[in-house]
């Protein structure tokens, strides 16, 4: 635990002040999320945005650099679809649902799909030194963004999955801020799922 201390130290006083601009609008961006307020795309976008750069020129994680341009594009489509339209004078938002049998099982094909395209390719065309983790941690975070984007109530789970994975991802990678903010955005995602069931129920009881 001492060890882990100490390189938990150390690699926070190697943090740029990038990386710390990118994790601290990362959590921002969660937190709106739970409070499903408009700004989650905002400030999501300036984080994946640095991410983006980050692992592709500083840290070879090659599948999560793809993520976050994925982040970036669905962010879009995300903001697009949130947004409230103006629909026969009336005010129209997406609510939150929960997937049937069908769009589990879509998003878990999904995820198996991605998870093995990318591992083959971070295999077959990168220097990747951690192809099946990077590959995971990505896999299940483009499922969680796709059903974000949604509105999903199992998108909280997808992104518990993909934090739990990218702690010790980034940890080894020498990234330790990054890595902190993934503990913080594991909690985040259980408060957001915990959140995010009690407005449905709410809405269903109504």
């Amino acid at each position: 635990m001492q060890e882990i201390f100490r390189l938990f130290l150390e690699g926070l006083q190697k943090t740029t002040w990038l990386e710390f601009i990118a994790v601290l609008f990362g959590i921002a961006s969660v937190m709106f999320s739970r409070k499903e307020n408009l700004l989650v795309y905002p400030t999501g976008l300036i984080n994946t945005i640095l991410y983006t750069y980050f692992c592709l020129f500083w840290w070879d994680l090659y599948a999560e650099a793809s993520l976050n341009f994925y982040y970036t594009v669905m962010s879009i489509y995300g903001w697009i679809l949130w947004a409230k339209m103006k629909k026969g004078g009336t005010e129209h938002v997406l609510e939150i649902t929960k997937c049937n049998q069908l769009e589990w099982k879509q998003s878990i094909i999904f995820f198996m799909v991605c998870w093995s395209l990318l591992f083959l390719l971070l295999r077959t065309f990168t220097n990747s030194d951690v192809p099946a983790a990077d590959s995971f941690a990505s896999a299940s975070a483009y499922t969680a963004m796709w059903l974000m984007a949604r509105k999903k109530l199992e998108n909280w789970i997808w992104w518990i999955l993909t934090n739990i994975a990218s702690i010790p991802l980034y940890f080894y990678k020498q990234a330790v801020f990054t890595s902190f903010q993934f503990v913080v955005l594991l909690v985040l995602a259980i408060m957001g799922y915990l959140t995010w069931n009690q407005k449905l129920k709410q809405a269903e009881n109504f």
